[in-house]
């Protein structure tokens, strides 16, 4: 159930307009489940008073549902730190191996895994690792793709965890704590031209939505 949670929190955390609703099929296709399958804990979690769901419009997390969701993410990220300081894994791939760790981990052991890595506030992804308590600060970053240009970044989190899209985004330079500036953003939803250092690079805006950023001085 906090898994479900966990999903439906990511997905509205995750969009580039601020939105309170998801749809069932949204839920359905990241989980990998089926639709009927994703009514049925709906209507749990909603008998529960962990959502809100309204025909026609979807799904929304309510602030009981958003405790216990940040509860179980954070079980999930301090998993993903521990797997990469402790166990030495590549934090490009370590999400699944984290997720699938982090359904068994009490409290208990999440509080060792938070102290043995030394308190970290991020996951390896550059994510807030959120309070024992549920709670958590509201985000202050924002989507690369919606910096103008002339503007000085800090990468501060990816918003992916697909293998493949971090393999390129770390390729290109712009793993989390890399700062950059802003050159010139095409018209019509066009790439995007940063300057890293000496260097140059040009990206899409598809994927400068999975890239989250705070703004320098």
């Amino acid at each position: 159930m906090r898994a479900y949670l966990a999903e439906i929190y990511r997905l509205i955390d995750r969009q580039l307009e601020p939105v309170d609703y998801v749809s069932t099929s949204q839920l359905a296709e990241t989980l990998d489940v089926s639709p009927p399958a994703v009514n049925r804990m709906v209507n749990r979690l909603s008998k529960q008073g962990l959502l809100h769901h309204q025909p026609y419009r979807g799904i929304a997390i309510t602030a009981p549902g958003r405790v216990e969701a940040l509860k179980h993410i954070r079980k999930q990220r301090l998993a993903e730190v521990f797997l990469v300081q402790i166990m030495q894994m590549s934090w490009l791939d370590v999400h699944e191996e984290a997720r699938r760790l982090s359904d068994g981990i009490s409290e208990a052991v999440a509080q060792r895994m938070f102290e043995m890595t030394d308190n970290p506030a991020t996951c390896p992804h550059g994510e807030p690792i959120p309070a024992a308590d549920g709670t958590l600060p509201p985000a202050t970053d924002v989507h690369l793709s919606r910096v103008e240009a002339g503007a000085s970044v800090r990468v501060s989190r990816l918003i992916t965890r697909e293998t493949d899209r971090l393999q390129y985004i770390d390729a290109l330079g712009l793993a989390p704590g890399q700062a950059c500036e802003v050159i010139h953003v095409a018209p019509f939803d066009g790439p995007i031209q940063l300057k890293l250092g000496r260097e140059f690079r040009i990206i899409g805006q598809s994927l400068a939505q999975l890239i989250r950023v705070d703004i320098l001085p």
